[in-house]
């Protein structure tokens, strides 16, 4: 029988970053935003095989062959250059995993995990193998104890949250900002599928979390958070939102010349939300 395939930038056996207690993290490649200030760029894009990052491979781990990239994972040191210089923002690194794969890795750490998270890049981009996989973890005895959680950007339709949510405990949606013309410009998306998703999510009891990126000067203004506040006042006061920090880690382009965020400015952000009568807000533990 055939099953789907997931393309892969990177597995975490262990996470205790991604959603409650420890997890196993499946980064998806590919995502359906262009966020400036993305800590992962080299998951947005798929691989063009244009061959600019073998050159790059100090290590030998790429090649071409056939017209089309070839890592050995052997032969790399992980220095990653060759995401450095991906005009793209691919990555050549990529595993191509299927079903039984995924399930053995799980069986094989299950005893020391609490669940799995779903990531990317975009999980959602890659919908029939989430599906498929978290299926087959409810549907597995020796599986079925885990918790199966899905890291959004929340670009997705009702038709395809019904194909996923019946196996599915939860979802943490980032949303990043609520005027649309800010989330234009941070995203290259309108804001108008994720707020419908969060909507959606909450009437399903599957909102994990929601995830506020505090940017100076787009995201922390009184506008912005008393918006933000509104929003989820019509869903719940108490809906978990987790405020994270804009650092420079990991950034590419004009983003890394924006200032990043203290931790007064996520305390005054999280003053302001509390003031406005939410009562589930979670700051940084740590600051980079």
């Amino acid at each position: 029988m055939n099953t789907p395939k997931a393309t892969v930038s990177k597995l975490l056996s262990f996470s205790c970053v991604d959603g409650p207690g420890s997890r196993m993290v499946l980064f998806l490649q590919g995502c359906n935003f262009s966020c400036a200030t993305c800590h992962n760029p080299h998951t947005m894009a798929l691989c063009n095989d244009c061959g600019d990052c073998v050159a790059a491979c100090h290590a030998g781990s790429l090649s071409l062959v056939n017209g089309h990239i070839h890592f050995d994972p052997a032969a790399c040191d992980q220095c990653d250059e060759c995401l450095r210089v991906c005009p793209i923002h691919a990555n050549p690194m990529v595993q191509h995993m299927d079903l039984p794969e995924v399930l053995e890795r799980l069986r094989r750490d299950s005893v020391f995990l609490d669940g799995i998270t779903v990531s990317g890049g975009e999980a959602t981009v890659q919908l029939k193998f989430v599906t498929a996989l978290f299926k087959a973890i409810k549907q597995d005895q020796s599986l079925a104890q885990l918790t199966c959680l899905i890291d959004s950007n929340g670009h997705l339709g009702p038709a395809g949250w019904k194909q996923v949510l019946p196996w599915t405990d939860g979802v943490m949606l980032d949303i990043k900002a609520m005027d649309p013309e800010t989330h234009m410009r941070l995203t290259g998306r309108n804001n108008g599928k994720v707020l419908e998703s969060a909507r959606y999510l909450h009437e399903a009891g599957r909102l994990e979390e929601l995830r506020l990126l505090v940017i100076p000067g787009l995201t922390d203004s009184v506008a912005e958070i008393s918006a933000l506040a509104t929003f989820i006042k019509t869903l719940d006061p108490a809906t978990p939102l987790r405020l994270n920090a804009f650092q420079h880690h990991g950034v590419a382009g004009p983003a890394r010349d924006w200032p990043a965020a203290d931790r007064a400015c996520v305390e005054r952000v999280a003053a302001m939300l509390e003031g406005a009568g939410l009562s589930a807000i979670t700051k940084p533990a740590v600051y980079l």
